[in-house]
């Protein structure tokens, strides 16, 4: 769920914060450890915020720290959806939509 008043804490700095830092890991020994395409500059832009966390780039985060993938794409697209809210007009309901209306269930007939 997404925080009403404040924009929620970009996975980079969650990054930093509750695993590189108090761990005493350097980005440069960070990055040695992942290896492939990983750069300083590109750990540094997903710590700053200014760099999203990709698909791959959450595998590759989960892989090394032990957590889920799913954990790290969750906090990106909470950042993303707070971002589109934004100074986005909201569009009203579509009027023949009741608000509690459900679909009904459907029996499907067997041959």
């Amino acid at each position: 769920m997404l925080p009403k008043y404040r924009k929620p804490i970009h996975p980079g700095e969650i990054l930093w914060e509750d695993f590189l830092h108090p761990l005493g890991v350097s980005q440069i020994e960070f990055v040695r450890h992942l290896g492939g395409t990983w750069t300083q500059p590109k750990l540094s832009s997903i710590i700053r915020g200014k760099r999203a966390i990709t698909e791959a780039i959450a595998l590759d985060l989960a892989d090394a720290l032990g957590t889920s993938p799913e954990f790290w794409i969750n906090l990106q697209i909470d950042t993303n959806l707070w971002e589109a809210k934004k100074g986005r007009r909201k569009i009203r309901r579509y009027p023949k939509l009741k608000p509690q209306a459900r679909r009904k269930k459907r029996k499907h007939q067997s041959s």
